[in-house]
């Protein structure tokens, strides 16, 4: 598939399948990583089926590693290596299969597309009152409250 070429194979990698890894990263924190986690498994049972149990424990705990990172504000660093593993392991496989492309194409276009849509950019005001041992928490976005 002239699609998927790109290291010297005379055409350009497909965008959606250059950032695969980026984007099966992002989505492990999301509303949306059920589906894209299911969708990658049956891919690999398709093309791998003797991988397939294995992968979805590997996303399991690619996954977990990411939520544990974010806590510990060291997110970065561990996302662009599970980003650096994802993408190869996908590559590899679409290397060795290259009708599996279009599949891995679909996985990712339907979990972005399940994606909340982004609020707008503007103003957040938040007002509150509390009284007696009362607790307020606000945000503009998403919050996490940990603790009594």
């Amino acid at each position: 598939m002239s699609q998927m070429t790109g290291n010297g194979g005379g055409g350009a990698m497909d965008p959606v399948l250059a950032s695969a890894g980026t984007t099966l990263v992002g989505l492990m924190v999301t509303e949306a990583w059920g589906q894209t986690r299911d969708g990658v498994v049956a891919l690999w049972r398709r093309v791998r089926p003797a991988d397939a149990d294995g992968v979805g424990r590997d996303l399991d705990e690619a996954r977990a590693e990411l939520v544990q990172a974010r806590e510990g504000g060291a997110d970065e660093e561990t996302e662009q290596e599970l980003v650096g593993e994802w993408q190869r392991r996908l590559l590899r496989v679409l290397r060795d299969n290259p009708a599996a492309a279009e599949e891995l194409r679909r996985v990712l276009e339907a979990a972005q597309g399940a994606q909340p849509a982004e609020l707008p950019a503007g103003n957040v005001q938040l007002q509150a009152r509390a009284e007696g041992s009362s607790r307020i928490y606000q945000a503009g976005r998403d919050m996490r409250v940990q603790g009594s």
